[in-house]
């Protein structure tokens, strides 16, 4: 890994320039940064290829110390480039290049205390954040508000999921980022109590798109969300006090200096920027050395189909059996398994799996004084002493990871425990994945022993609610573009069972085609994914299909926007090793025909799954492209994988 950061001052003097804008383009001169004072407020504004993608909007910060958002006052400016180059095995590209130019905007308050903005603007992200001095003898300071606005043009239509009611849901454990979307919606329709969470999507009329994030997020800081439309645009608002039972402060406690996490802003004519997008990682570094090399890929878990029932030895070697059926490398073990297998017997069943070339995770309830949470394992996650007598025991039998479920919450005391979590497992060379969870920020490269979190309506809820089994394929168009596009995604999916249970010959049927389930499996990316695979579908799912799952990469070194609009259907190719996959799907009610440009594809023969009689799969083993194009068409929930 190598970064170059070069920085000269600009020699602008505060009095002649305290209202004028000073401005910085990305490397290819195509997306305009503009940050100035206009009657004593910070704002910022952006434009890509000279169409306006944010107005005028307000920055600052409120501290205890002092409020750095009115009566401002212009310093000095500096100017720089960054570049970086790394390898990430865990998201969308596995060697990423980064170069940024920089702009570091240094303003003071009335009470003459200073704080800078530091802006990356590259060819189609800007990332920013606040850094904060020591103000004289002051080195700590808590950050109680954050006025950083996003103004879109009247055009902007938005894509967004609102923020869960605090202490809601089940056994009080929301919010977890578990909530709907709405889609190409006016922004002034737009207002959810608790606001929206990260990313928001929004489509700035024919002029292009804007993808809103933030990253860098660790135990020094709160996570944030955006607010619901007001004052003509949206911003940056901090946890609830309700979260966490009503516990702990909604801001930050920081020592000085002190930096925020990054706010993302993706910005493109098209969806190409949106997808294939690395600046959640590019702007943050590793906490720690990894204490191992950790190995990922895919893995069977009973839960979610046979559910809680499942939750005993003799279904537990079943599964075990299925995972090495289909040379899985992982079986999930879910809640319960402490009180219905015991540690003794599952210190047997954790060789029994060993024997079969399976690895296993175990899950755990993160609870201890939050919530209503009641699953067991419970209190082994929440405090150091027992959650690392708990590892200790983990390493020893050879479990390779952990599942902690039930997170709630986005408060700093949150992020704290996560880091905990994360860190003390890799001191026992455990990786961690969270459900009940908050959106990773900038994760996959701070922590490298983490592998994904839910954060999404994920695979659990299709078992679950109607509403969601019916716009199961409206989501997964939307993934993507939004929820994907920043962040691994451990959604829990490739449901071959007709019905959602471990009959599966009535109840909660599966509204989507077998070749949108075998879709899914490229278009959500996570590094470690849990299927949704049952016992009996190594007997009555095709061959073919098996043989997809079989092979089926979970880490990426390459990933294109092919095509799509978020809603209605969704194209893209990821790349691994030599083999090339392209998955879409379809989430309206009529078969689309699509006409693909595969022309960056060398290899050009190649294997086809796509929708057949009765929601079942065809196979075609043998399809070229002569011109760079391939046309095929979906049906209404349908979807098709190429393999090249």
């Amino acid at each position: 890994m190598r970064t170059l950061i070069f920085l000269c001052c600009l020699l602008i003097p505060a009095a002649a320039y305290a209202q004028d804008p000073v401005a910085i383009s990305g490397p290819d001169g195509n997306l305009k940064v503009e940050v100035a004072v206009n009657n004593g407020t910070p704002v910022y504004s952006a434009s890509y290829k000279g169409h306006t993608m944010l107005k005028n909007s307000p920055l600052g910060v409120l501290t205890n110390e002092g409020d750095f958002r009115t009566d401002m006052r212009y310093l000095e400016s500096e100017i720089g480039e960054v570049e970086k180059q790394y390898t990430q095995r865990k998201i969308k590209q596995s060697y990423v290049e980064y170069r940024a130019n920089t702009l570091k905007v240094t303003f003071e308050n009335e009470q003459e205390k200073q704080i800078s903005l530091l802006f990356h603007v590259s060819n189609n992200d800007i990332a920013f954040r606040y850094e904060l001095p020591a103000w004289g003898e002051t080195m700590a300071t808590v950050i109680e508000e954050e006025a950083t606005g996003f103004i879109f043009p009247s055009s902007a239509k938005a894509f967004l999921s609102p923020m869960m009611t605090p202490m809601t849901g089940f056994a009080r454990t929301a919010p977890s980022y578990e909530s709907g979307y709405v889609a190409d919606e006016a922004l002034e329709n737009t207002n959810a109590e608790y606001g929206y969470v990260f990313p928001g999507l929004f489509r700035i009329g024919e002029d292009g798109w804007v993808l809103l994030s933030e990253t860098g997020v660790s135990s020094e800081y709160n996570a944030s969300h955006l607010s619901s439309f007001a004052d003509d645009g949206y911003s940056i608002e901090y946890p609830s006090q309700e979260q966490n039972n009503g516990f702990g402060s909604t801001g930050a406690q920081i020592g000085l200096p002190g930096v925020t996490p990054w706010r993302t802003i993706t910005v493109g004519e098209t969806l190409k920027p949106i997808v294939e997008t690395t600046i959640p990682w590019d702007v943050v570094e590793p906490l720690y050395e990894p204490s191992q090399y950790y190995e990922f890929g895919r893995g069977t878990w009973s839960w979610i189909i046979w559910q809680d029932n499942s939750m005993n030895y003799k279904d537990q070697v079943t599964y075990i059996d299925l995972a090495a059926a289909l040379d899985f490398e992982f079986i999930l073990i879910d809640a319960w398994w402490d009180a219905n297998i015991g540690y003794k017997k599952m210190e047997e069943l954790i060789r029994y799996a060993r024997s079969k070339d399976v690895g296993v995770f175990l899950w755990y309830n993160s609870n201890g004084t939050v919530n209503d949470a009641f699953q067991t394992p419970k209190d082994k996650m929440h405090t150091a002493i027992a959650r690392k007598k708990e590892m200790k025991w983990l390493q020893e039998n050879g479990v390779k990871g952990i599942k902690v479920d039930f997170m709630g919450g986005d408060k700093q005391t949150t992020m704290r425990l996560y880091e905990n979590i994360l860190s003390d497992a890799n001191d026992h060379g455990l990786q961690v994945f969270f459900h009940g969870t908050t959106l990773p920020r900038g994760w996959e490269r701070m922590y490298p022993n983490f592998v994904g979190n839910e954060a999404v309506l994920a695979s659990e809820m299709l078992v679950f609610v109607e509403d969601v089994r019916e716009k199961e394929a409206f989501y997964a168009t939307l993934h993507p573009f939004i929820r994907n596009s920043v962040a691994t995604m451990e959604f829990g999916g490739v449901v071959l069972n007709k019905y959602l249970n471990k009959g599966n010959e009535d109840g909660q049927k599966r509204l989507t085609t077998n070749a949108f389930q075998l879709a899914t499996g490229v278009l959500f990316q996570n590094p470690v994914q849990m299927f949704a695979l049952t016992p009996n579908n190594l007997t009555d799912a095709p061959k073919h299909e098996l043989d997809f799952m079989r092979a089926l990469p979970t880490t990426w070194d390459e990933t294109k926007f092919i095509d799509g609009y978020p809603g209605e259907y969704a194209v893209i190719a990821r790349k691994h090793g030599e083999t090339w996959y392209v998955a879409g799907v379809n989430g309206g009610a009529e078969s689309k025909v699509l006409n693909l440009d595969l022309s960056f594809i060398p290899k050009k023969d190649g294997v086809l799954i796509r929708d057949g009689e009765e929601g079942l799969t065809s196979v075609q083993n043998e399809v070229s492209i002569t011109d760079g194009t391939f046309e095929v068409e979906v049906d209404s929930r349908g979807g098709f994988v190429i393999k090249f």
